[in-house]
């Protein structure tokens, strides 16, 4: 018995082995025709793909973006001379990839996937950096908050998850500082957060990661770089390898925050491939796909349905202004791209309003929609309230007498105005936003507006000491009842008695 198996397992073998064939994998090899600043022009390397790697003699990599009937366009993935015409190129016949997954939480790499921070990096799962969009039908609306822990933003601009929300601003107005803080306060929830640098000096991007390193928040953070040493081509791919990343997380059914520091410089380093591969400039010398450009990259964040891992990618891009033109090419281009903007003043900024954001020109187009009930419930006059006092303020600068009623709207509006300003790195979980928010409704802060900061902090530090238990069930839930309101409004008179009118006395 034995003996027949034998022989029928040397009979299939040998019939495997008569029957091989060798199917030798061929590499189409071209020629180096030109080169410089980082584009080369190769001849006969037909039949490649958009945006596949080439590798040249020298080790060097490329990526093609021009394709011709005979050869290809590329440019240079680094910074590098040892690439000179006549040299070979061979063809990958694989597209640009980017590995994904659990491995690279708390890592830092760079866009094709190498690990800067002197680490090994080892993982099977790999992405192409370019991908569609999930279709419409993929999708599911936005209805679940995101909270910033910045009160102006979660009270006023409430963002959602699968929501892509603009930053926009002058340079040094704290763009970077809220996107930050957003991440930070993604600690004490399920959202995996992936901060992208474009352009940046390596400098920045290194007090960045110190940044979240000394709050923890690298443990369920992925930073990918692309400095401003780097090539044109390495900061235009930067962007489309970390939403690789989070669709990585995303279609497992994770959420997944993305921050674009900056796609401004994204542009810019675009603008600098295309006129080095001699494609035709538009307006200020961008080419005519830079719309696509971003478009692409902004519509691959969404809220997914449950047939497709019921995960999300909300995007946090970042623009950069210049003297706060809002109606430059690129700025216009990504504010009809994305579901709202919120808009960093410099003039705020400078007067000590930090975050600097203007209420007036920042709004979310998912609304209210993806705010928790608890904040809708104490944030609903804000926004008139600050219309009304900035407009009367600016009536009062004149130094004209003023009533009663037009002298207690003023005291309201600057109460409000300084309990919307915060430090950085310091977030307010959805509990103390709420309370403070309470206070301000309930005049509580009145008599205190000299001192109202550190009014502010005995507050929350009273409110944590005396209603934990509160606290805990408003933070988990994300709602005020009727009870609650009562509870709170009655601590909140107890603190003042204590703390305002006992010293008033």
């Amino acid at each position: 018995m034995a003996d027949n198996t034998n022989e029928k397992i040397s009979a299939y073998l040998k019939r495997k082995i008569a029957s091989f064939q060798v199917q030798p994998i061929v590499y189409h090899r071209g020629t180096v025709a030109k080169v410089g600043d980082g584009v080369v022009r190769v001849t006969d390397l037909p039949d490649r793909l958009y945006g596949e790697l080439l590798e040249f003699d020298g080790g060097v990599f490329g990526m093609a973006l021009d394709l011709e009937e005979n050869g290809v366009g590329a440019v240079l993935l680094d910074h590098a001379d040892t690439v000179h015409v006549g040299e070979g190129v061979r063809g990958t016949g694989v597209v640009a990839k980017v590995p994904v997954g659990n491995t690279l939480i708390g890592r830092i790499i760079d866009p094709i996937g190498r690990p800067l921070d002197g680490l090994p990096l080892e993982t099977d799962d790999y992405l192409p950096v370019e991908q569609s969009a999930p279709a419409i039908m993929d999708r599911q609306p936005v209805h679940t908050p995101l909270e910033t822990g910045i009160l102006a933003i979660d009270s006023m601009i409430p963002i959602g998850r699968g929501q892509r929300e603009l930053i926009i601003g002058d340079r040094q107005t704290g763009k970077t500082s809220i996107a930050v803080d957003t991440i930070l306060n993604q600690k004490q929830s399920d959202v995996l957060c992936i901060y992208c640098a474009i352009g940046q000096k390596a400098s920045n991007v290194a007090q960045t990661v110190q940044t979240l390193r000394q709050n923890d928040a690298l443990d369920y953070s992925v930073v990918v770089a692309a400095t401003a040493a780097d090539s044109p081509a390495m900061q235009y791919l930067a962007p489309y390898a970390a939403t690789a990343v989070a669709e990585g997380f995303a279609r497992k059914g994770k959420h997944v925050l993305i921050v674009y520091d900056d796609l401004s410089k994204h542009a810019v380093a675009y603008r600098t491939m295309s006129l080095l591969l001699h494609r035709p400039p538009g307006r200020e010398a961008f080419p005519g796909d830079v719309f696509y450009l971003h478009s692409r990259l902004l519509e691959r964040s969404a809220c997914l349905d449950e047939a497709h891992g019921d995960g999300s990618i909300t995007a946090l891009p970042i623009i950069e202004t210049v003297g706060g033109n809002m109606s430059a090419y690129i700025p216009t281009n990504v504010i009809s791209i994305t579901d709202g903007q919120i808009y960093l003043e410099s003039d705020l900024f400078h007067s000590g309003v930090r975050p600097a954001v203007n209420t007036g020109l920042s709004v979310s187009r998912v609304g209210r929609s993806a705010q928790h009930s608890a904040m809708r419930r104490v944030s609903g006059t804000l926004r008139i309230d600050l219309s009304q006092y900035r407009e009367m303020a600016a009536f009062a600068s004149f130094g004209s007498d003023v009533d009663d009623a037009t002298r207690q709207m003023l005291n309201k509006g600057r109460t409000l105005v300084e309990l919307l300003k915060q430090p950085r790195s310091a977030p307010y979980t959805l509990f103390e936003q709420v309370a403070l928010l309470t206070a301000y409704q309930q005049q509580i802060f009145e008599g205190a507006e000299n001192g109202l900061r550190a009014v502010a902090t005995a507050l929350l530090a009273f409110l944590k000491e005396n209603e934990s238990d509160l606290a805990e069930r408003v933070n988990q839930t994300g709602e005020l009842t009727d009870s609650d309101y009562e509870r709170l409004s009655a601590v909140l008179r107890e603190f003042k008695e204590q703390h305002i009118n006992g010293k008033s006395e």
